[in-house]
């Protein structure tokens, strides 16, 4: 039997882009009304539209077949959080290394899902029909550092806008290998899928993948390695990781995109450190409802201090 639905039909009442158009007259954000394009659940004069900046006249009609939201799969646990910052709209927690953020094959609870829907109380937002999630952006598993997650539709909406035109502000702090010549740059080059292991991402020629650049710049010359900040303009998955390896200094001890080099192993071994040297750092953005311009920050956790220490010397 076919999950639930609800019908939402009528006429568009002023023209322009199909999402917009469509928002004003049945209710839905624009973000929920993409995700249904997306699944084909969106049509305009009987027929299916995917394109939401797609213009439409005024007196189009529409259906928008939309699914009663699902329970989500993952259960609330209690499992502890560093919260940063939260009100009713939105919460900024300090994520630490070796919590996935949401479930999946192989970490179906104890994610950072799971703890949040212990602590918020099933106050996320529901936004791509799957009750409760609140998930706007996501960091690695073994990356630490700030993450915001969304409690309202109207939050999530108006950071999704923000991350989509790349005007959040996010600084990661990294350790890679080397030392960077010039001491400061930056990496441009496109994103995808790598054509041969598609668990890792890879860079790729232009038009093929997604857009992405980094700015980094040094912070700390170390024995043997770098402490680096990495400023990101886009957020494509493992950008610092693919775009700091690509210029012959991977982060240390990542495991997918580049070897530590042989004299600093014995180190990462002894100090126990089997993770990538990455923190996000920063966060800044605009807040989707008081308009306000917020920044938070976040000091390095103990392991990545140990192992800078330890390098220091």
């Amino acid at each position: 039997m076919g999950a639930l639905t609800n019908i939402i039909e009528g006429e568009v009442a002023s023209g322009g882009r199909i999402d917009k158009a469509l928002a004003e007259v049945s209710g839905l954000s624009r973000e929920r009304i993409k995700a249904l394009m997306g699944e084909g659940r969106v049509s305009l004069a009987g027929k299916p539209v995917a394109q939401a900046s797609l213009k439409v006249d005024a007196g189009t009609p529409f259906a928008i077949d939309v699914p009663e939201a699902t329970p989500a799969e993952a259960v609330p646990q209690d499992i502890p959080l560093v919260v940063v910052y939260e009100d009713e709209h939105l919460i900024i927690v300090d994520k630490p290394a070796g919590l996935v953020v949401h479930p999946a094959a192989g970490n179906l609870d104890g994610t950072l899902v799971n703890a949040l829907l212990h602590h918020c109380r099933g106050q996320l937002s529901g936004i791509g029909g799957v009750a409760r999630p609140g998930i706007v952006h996501r960091i690695d598993k073994d990356t630490s550092g700030l993450l915001v997650v969304a409690k309202t539709d109207k939050a999530h909406e108006g950071l999704a806008v923000q991350f989509a035109d790349h005007s959040i502000e996010r600084a990661y702090h990294a350790v890679v290998g080397g030392r960077p010549v010039p001491v400061a740059g930056t990496v441009r080059g496109a994103i995808a899928r790598s054509s041969h292991d598609r668990k890792k991402m890879a860079l790729v020629e232009d038009g093929r993948g997604k857009h992405a650049i980094t700015h980094f710049r040094t912070l700390e010359a170390l024995r043997g390695a770098t402490l680096v900040e990495c400023r990101l303009e886009t957020g494509r998955t493992h950008q610092v990781r693919v775009h700091m390896a690509s210029i012959g200094h991977a982060l240390l001890g990542d495991p997918v995109y580049g070897r530590t080099p042989s004299p600093l192993r014995p180190i990462l071994s002894r100090l126990g450190f089997s993770r990538q040297a990455l923190h996000a750092a920063e966060l800044g953005f605009v807040h989707p409802v008081s308009q306000e311009r917020v920044h938070f920050a976040s000091s390095l956790p103990d392991d990545m201090r140990t192992l800078i220490d330890e390098l220091r010397h």
